[in-house]
């Protein structure tokens, strides 16, 4: 593993080019890569870990094997209460990071992107989805508050309307739709996904780092300016862990009788 990245999990994997372009793959793909309690440890480091390496210019984020990411998986123990916090404080610090990182950023969204998986793609500067991948937002399915990432940047990417139709409903929208409704920026066949985000990289490691994270500090004010939002859905998601029908909607969700 690249040195930089050495102490992190089996469930991501690091490659870097000649270019200083980076590639981080979720890695549980028998699981569709559904994050682990550690990996939201982890990925609220990595892009703190992506700033200070300086061998890289920009980063791509992708799924190994046919998903992005399946969100949370629902087979691990449901989180106490200091897990609870822990991932609240997790969630904070992956998102003020992303958005304070001067590297560009591209999600390759190869496959299923649901919930923190969703939230870890659509974060990104530029986001290249399979035309085929199901987005779903996910959290209101299983019974608890949008949080992660829609209440900040979904309006802003589709519109109110959409944002709100989409968020209460957590119905699905493919690559193709995603990219008609502005929600990301380019959507190609299943089989470019990769390839049309490593063109992007390689152009934009060609260029002047210090414009594009200049370009990115100032587009980002829409955003950062605005966190007190994600803030807020993120709590009050974390608070309906802990009403009583959270079990059932789970278990509902997870198919158990």
């Amino acid at each position: 593993m690249i040195e930089t990245y050495q102490y992190y999990s089996e469930n991501f994997k690091f490659e870097r080019d000649e270019n200083g372009i980076l590639t981080v793959r979720l890695n549980r793909p028998e699981k569709l890569n559904a994050f682990l309690y550690s990996m939201f440890d982890e990925i609220a480091r990595l892009w703190h870990d992506v700033e200070e390496d300086p061998d890289t210019r920009v980063v791509i984020i992708t799924g190994e094997g046919r998903a992005f990411s399946a969100g949370n998986d629902l087979s691990q123990p449901d989180a106490d209460f200091e897990q609870t916090v822990k991932l609240l404080e997790n969630g904070r610090k992956r998102t003020s990071r992303v958005l304070a990182i001067s590297k560009p950023t591209i999600a390759a969204i190869n496959g299923p992107a649901v919930g923190i998986g969703l939230a870890v793609a659509l974060m990104c500067d530029i986001t290249i989805a399979a035309e085929d991948a199901v987005l779903i937002e996910g959290h209101t399915k299983v019974g608890v508050t949008a949080g992660d990432h829609a209440c900040l940047i979904w309006p802003l990417l589709m519109g109110m309307a959409r944002a709100k139709y989409y968020a209460l409903t957590s119905e699905p929208i493919t690559g193709q739709d995603a990219e008609r409704m502005g929600m990301v920026s380019k959507a190609v066949p299943k089989e470019r996904v990769y390839e049309e985000a490593k063109e992007v990289a390689r152009k934009l490691a060609g260029m002047n780092p210090r414009a594009l994270a200049w370009t990115k500090r100032c587009m980002n004010f829409w955003l950062t300016n605005n966190l007190a939002s994600y803030e807020l859905s993120t709590a009050l998601e974390m608070l309906n862990f802990f009403e009583s029908d959270i079990v059932a909607a789970r278990d509902e969700f997870r198919g158990v009788k």
